[in-house]
């Protein structure tokens, strides 16, 4: 074993956290690194400059909030896991939407390198855990994931074919933000080069994605985080069927009283209503949105498709003939609550 060698292996903790840092994202500032770290600048400096007598290409990055990277072709030595990092691999692969047979493969594999404390450990949250696959869920190329997220870190430009739901392709360049997990689908977060607008892209219609030579400045997101930007653009999508329901409740109650926020526009009207507007390509689906609001039982009216409309008041025999004419316990909604249109 050479110097160099026995020297990394010896390596403290604080500095293989470093290194763990900068090799999760393209480029750190000073200041976030120091926060992390819990270290002053000098002492971020002093390591950075031991870290590159061990023949770690670290780069430092100009401006006002100057700070580093790590390029490319640096070799990282093996960093220990703590149990909990272990679990919370085992975790992520075992439950990961649309990739499973990879996710698994990279388990059985990982399992392999891992010290005999945290195999065992490993082994049982990967054969004790799975998820339930969302009922909409569509397979996505590891692959495609993998470009998209590499492109996303090393703030390239991409260029991409993209097909729309009707399954019109479009040649689209975009500057990527964020990949979003949501619904079963994997969505990329993206700034439209020629639309010179915020987009997303469902991962399982985009073809042969492309990172360019071009970089860009990163742009601030329009939203606190990437996950409610995804899920405020869902909900102002329109597709195939939209219904608006007035419903006498609060805002804040109706949200608290659902089991999940409906997928679409919540918006306060006044102290006393709230306007909920739901959209989806496929009838059965919006018509499972509605009855979901028509399921806490305060008053509302709906304006919809003229076939969402059939099929509700359908369903609202059904539940009369199945709970008879409102004798039981409990108030007859049909003695509060409009009729719809």
């Amino acid at each position: 074993m050479d110097a160099a060698t026995s020297t990394r292996a010896e390596l403290p903790q604080r500095l293989l956290r470093l290194l763990t840092l900068l090799l999760v994202r393209r480029t750190w500032t000073a200041a976030e690194l120091t926060g992390r770290l819990g270290v002053s600048a000098r002492t971020l400096r002093r390591d950075v400059e031991r870290l590159r007598s061990l023949d770690y290409r670290i780069e430092g990055t100009p401006g006002a909030a100057g700070g580093y990277r790590l390029t490319s072709g640096s070799e990282l030595p093996p960093v220990p896991l703590e149990e909990g990092e272990a679990v919370a691999i085992a975790l992520g692969l075992a439950t990961v939407t649309g990739i499973g047979d990879s996710a698994l493969s990279a388990l059985a594999k990982l399992e392999r390198l891992l010290p005999a404390r945290l195999r065992g450990r490993l082994l049982a949250v990967g054969d004790s855990s799975s998820a339930v696959d969302h009922p909409g869920a569509v397979p996505t190329d590891p692959l495609v994931l993998g470009t998209l997220a590499g492109a996303c870190r090393d703030l390239a430009v991409l260029d991409l074919t993209y097909r729309d739901r009707t399954g019109t392709p479009t040649e689209r360049r975009v500057e990527p933000h964020h990949l979003v997990e949501h619904g079963g689908h994997w969505y990329l977060l993206a700034h439209d080069t020629e639309r010179r607008d915020w987009r997303t892209f469902r991962v399982d219609r985009a073809r042969d994605p492309r990172p360019t030579h071009r970089r860009f400045e990163p742009r601030e997101l329009p939203a606190p985080d990437p996950a409610s930007f995804l899920t405020d653009r869902l909900a102002q999508g329109a597709y195939g069927h939209t219904a608006t329901l007035t419903v006498r409740i609060p805002e804040h109650t109706l949200l608290d009283r659902l089991f999940h926020r409906p997928p679409g526009r919540v918006r306060p009207l006044d102290e006393q209503h709230c306007e909920v507007r739901v959209s989806a390509d496929d009838l059965d689906l919006l018509c499972r949105h509605i009855a979901v609001v028509a399921a806490l039982g305060e008053p509302m009216t709906c304006e919809a498709p003229p076939e969402a409309v059939r099929r509700m008041r359908g369903a609202s025999h059904v539940l009369t003939a199945a709970f008879g004419d409102g004798g039981g316990e409990g108030p007859d909604p049909a003695a509060h609550t409009p009729a719809m249109p």
